[in-house]
Parts: structure tokens; sequence; C-alpha cells
């Protein structure tokens, strides 16, 4: 996977995943793609990258940021 993320300082490091606010984040390397049963299960789902639109109030800092799952490989 190429480098989605400019800049690796900003992230918040929760649960195994990598949250970046959307400033920071290389969306031209993201494609949109529809939301599924599972999303509304779980924000990550089968996906490697997700907005997380609605946070539970202890993610309530990253609300709106983009999150990265597995197979993802920071770069400082």
């Amino acid at each position: 996977m190429r480098r989605a993320a400019k800049d690796a300082r900003k992230t918040a490091r929760m649960c195994g995943c990598h949250y970046f606010p959307p400033t920071s984040v290389r969306m031209e390397f993201l494609q949109s793609a529809p939301k599924t049963e599972g999303d509304y299960r779980c924000p990550h789902s089968e996906r490697v990258a997700w907005p997380y639109e609605a946070p539970r109030a202890s993610y309530a800092h990253v609300a709106h940021w983009i999150g990265f799952w597995n197979d993802v490989e920071l770069q400082r």
C-alpha cells in the first residue's frame, strides 16, 4: 500500500488502529465505498481505512478523522 498519511506525528493510536485528521491524509490514494451492514456494527469492518463519523464518547477526540487498519505501515 502506498503511504496514505502525510504526517505520522498527528496520529492517535487506539485499539490497534491509527487515526489521522483528514487534513493529514492523502485522500487521492483512497477510494470511497458504499457502507455495508458490517460498517454499522464496527466502524472499520473489512476496510483498510475509514472516516470515523460517529465515534463513541471515549473516541470523540478522533471524530471525523481517518482510521487505518490492517496492512498499513506508518513511516516517519
